[in-house]
This record gives structure tokens, C-alpha cells and sequence, in this order.
């Protein structure tokens, strides 16, 4: 079986992009490496390189500062009380608290390097029984 178990951001500027991540989550970054970092929540992992460890990857696998097709997405328990929270911590706000068509309600930024960051939670009766249905453990994880 499969587990997902993180996604990596790379990033020119690591110590502002994990003090970015750090006030957003409320999670301490763990730094095993001066060119890494980690966010880890009970949910999965934010992990954090400088672009100086794209060469351990491949010469040109990945560049800091240019994703245009990934959304970072937190679950939260008030979009609206995140909303206000983060008031002081993001200056390019993309959208303010909605309610999304699927049933969430959500809001929408850009990091310090520009990548999209959804922080959402389901508020109609079908989205909330669809995520209590993820977080149920199934037969393989008892």
C-alpha cells in the first residue's frame, strides 16, 4: 500500500519560506540539514528545500519560485477565524473566505515564492460526511 507522505517546496530563500510556514501551521520546523526543513502534522508533511538540493535530485528536476500547477491545501476548523489570523502574515491574498461549490468553505494566498496556499473546511452536510469518511481508519490500518 501507498501513503502519501509529504510534498516538497523549493525555495531560494529557505528561512523565510519555513518562518512563512511556521506562522501559517502553528508547526515548528524541524531542520536536519541547513538546506532542509520539515513541517510535520499529523496529517502529512511540509517539507522545505533550498534550491541548492535540486542538484541531489537532477540539475534542473525542479526551480524555486515557479509553480503555477500545484495547491498547497490545509484543513482547518474556521476558514473565517484563519482569515482574520493571518491578516498580519500574507500580503497576496487570492481569495477571501468562500464556499466552493463542492462544499468548502475556503481562502486562498501565495507563499513569499508565489505558490498558491488553500486553507479550507468542509461546512455543507455531504463535504463533512465525505472527510469523516477519510479520516475513518479501514481494515488494513487496524
Amino acid at each position: 500500500m501507498m501513503r502519501f507522505a509529504s510534498i516538497r517546496i523549493i525555495t531560494d530563500d529557505l528561512d523565510r519560506i519555513v518562518e512563512f510556514y511556521e506562522q501559517i501551521t502553528g508547526v515548528s520546523a524541524e531542520r536536519p540539514a541547513p538546506v532542509f526543513a520539515e513541517l510535520v502534522l499529523p496529517s502529512g508533511t511540509l517539507a522545505i528545500g533550498h534550491s541548492q538540493t535540486v542538484q541531489l535530485f537532477g540539475e534542473g528536476s525542479a526551480r524555486a519560485a515557479d509553480n503555477h500547477s500545484v495547491i498547497i491545501e490545509f484543513r482547518v476548523d474556521n476558514v473565517d477565524a484563519e482569515y482574520a489570523r493571518l491578516q498580519l502574515f500574507v500580503d497576496n491574498w487570492v481569495q477571501q473566505p468562500t464556499t466552493m461549490p463542492w462544499g468548502n468553505r475556503s481562502i486562498l494566498f501565495r507563499d513569499p515564492d508565489g505558490n498558491l496556499v488553500n486553507l479550507f473546511a468542509p461546512v455543507t452536510d455531504e463535504a463533512i460526511q465525505r472527510f469523516s469518511r477519510r479520516a475513518s481508519p479501514t481494515a488494513a490500518d487496524s
